[in-house]
């Protein structure tokens, strides 16, 4: 008996398949049948073989397995500091605090934490030289790993001003780069995604964003986070992170910086819906699984019903309990780099790169992203790509179950709002067009809750 089974087949051929895949159509033309073209122009085959795969792609060698991580908004210290207790007791393995303002008391948000084997990222919707500083003191004295979250580039993007002025925020920038302690570009790239951007703009967008402070910091000691939304289109996402970071190493390579870049993804807030929100679960689900298998380093999940509810207990354990499940049940942490030799993936993976450095170079090319912002270039791009995948909802090409298909009508919500879960208009004056996220089921969404 041979000591493999497969030496007992001939191995067969990509030609010899399309043969046998021709005979089997009877006919029909095989690219009209069999190809489909996706958002980005990617013609996508029926099958992949190895000997038409040119490229391996190895991103990451030996990495620790995802992180699976807690967001914990800080109102008050004393609350947001036992429910960070509470929530690694309960198998969250890294807490994200979100810190409005710098009269917050480290000690006390840190009191009683363990500092060993958890990563605390430091999300800042503000720029404060001083208050980074103590941030950072307090990781030397305390000696835990630490990431500060800082984007002035996605405070200008989400809210159309700067923090103050382009000048005096890269200012602040360098001079917190000469002190660094601990890692604190964190890219926000989330945005391009909730707001209708095709996947080859996000990885553009967040190159050229990544670009911005590559040139306007002096030598980046540090390893930059970025963040990421990943949607419900399984392969592809999964191609995304991989060709996400891909495009960073070998953009850092001009800059001689020789460090890996941190992902933290997230899933999109766009598919998701208000009626039938528990199928907001299944959908957060495989999302966290495309993230787990392009690379994440750590993942945040969104709670089944972040849309209409304040922060809860229950919304995130459930929430903590799906990446639980996925990580010791489903055992998605036991190989590294599931996805390399994946001649589906990794043709993916290329071409997905490839446009996207195109873009990436167009707006180069144009004066940067910055300046394509303030032209409202960027903006532009993502709204025609939004306003595409819109059609399609609306049309019922783009599926989202419970809400454009097979809707329950008896399904009530009016009464269970605790936030607004639609587009705020808040007219004022900005320097660019900010870009807004949304939705695609708003509209149907809004027009249902009106005859409730």
């Amino acid at each position: 008996m041979s000591e493999n089974l497969f030496d007992a087949f001939d191995p067969v051929s990509s030609k010899q398949w399309k043969q046998q895949i021709q005979y089997e159509l009877k006919g029909a033309d095989y690219n009209d049948t069999l190809v489909w073209e996706s958002p980005e122009g990617i013609k996508v085959r029926p099958f992949y073989h190895e000997d038409e795969s040119e490229t391996k792609y190895t991103l990451k060698e030996n990495t620790q397995p995802f992180a699976i991580v807690q967001n914990i908004f800080v109102h008050d210290v004393a609350l947001s500091n036992k429910r960070a207790i509470d929530s690694l007791s309960r198998g969250a393995e890294s807490i994200r605090f979100t810190i409005e303002n710098e009269n917050v008391a480290l000690s006390d948000l840190m009191q009683n934490l363990p500092l060993e084997k958890v990563t605390y990222f430091f999300n800042l919707p503000f720029l404060s030289v001083d208050f980074v500083t103590k941030i950072n003191a307090f990781v030397l004295a305390n000696k835990f790993k630490c990431i500060i979250q800082l984007d002035p580039i996605g405070q200008l993007t989400r809210d159309g001003n700067w923090f103050e002025n382009l000048d005096k925020d890269f200012e602040k920038l360098n001079a917190i780069n000469t002190k660094a302690a601990a890692p604190f570009i964190a890219i926000q790239s989330t945005l391009y995604q909730n707001a209708g951007a095709n996947m080859v703009q996000q990885l553009a967008f967040t190159f050229a964003h990544v670009n911005e402070y590559f040139n306007r910091i002096k030598t980046i000691s540090q390893p930059i986070t970025i963040e990421v939304a990943v949607g419900t289109n399984y392969f592809f996402e999964i191609a995304k992170l991989r060709a996400l970071r891909l495009l960073f190493n070998t953009l850092a390579a001009e800059y001689n910086h020789h460090l890996d870049c941190h992902i933290i993804v997230t899933p999109t807030k766009r598919n998701k819906t208000l009626y039938d929100y528990n199928v907001n679960m299944l959908r957060t689900t495989t999302e966290c699984m495309s993230a787990i298998l392009g690379g994440a380093d750590s993942i945040a999940n969104l709670p089944y019903d972040a849309l209409y509810h304040k922060d809860n207990e229950f919304g995130d354990r459930i929430a903590r309990n799906q990446l639980l499940v996925l990580k010791h049940e489903s055992y998605f942490d036991k190989v590294s780099n599931p996805a390399d030799g994946a001649y589906y993936i990794e043709a993916l993976t290329e071409q997905l790169a490839e446009k996207a450095l195109l873009l990436f170079k167009e707006i180069e090319e144009k004066g940067g992203f910055i300046t394509q912002l303030i032209e409202g270039s960027i903006q532009k791009k993502i709204s025609e790509s939004a306003a595409k995948e819109q059609e399609l909802f609306d049309s019922g090409k783009e599926i989202l179950l419970g809400t454009n298909k097979y809707p329950n009508k008896n399904d009530k919500m009016k009464h269970d709002l605790e936030l607004f879960p639609f587009v705020k208009q808040n007219p004022r004056k900005t320097l660019i067009t900010p870009i807004i996220e949304k939705r695609s089921a708003e509209k149907l969404e809004q027009e249902r809750l009106e005859k409730e």
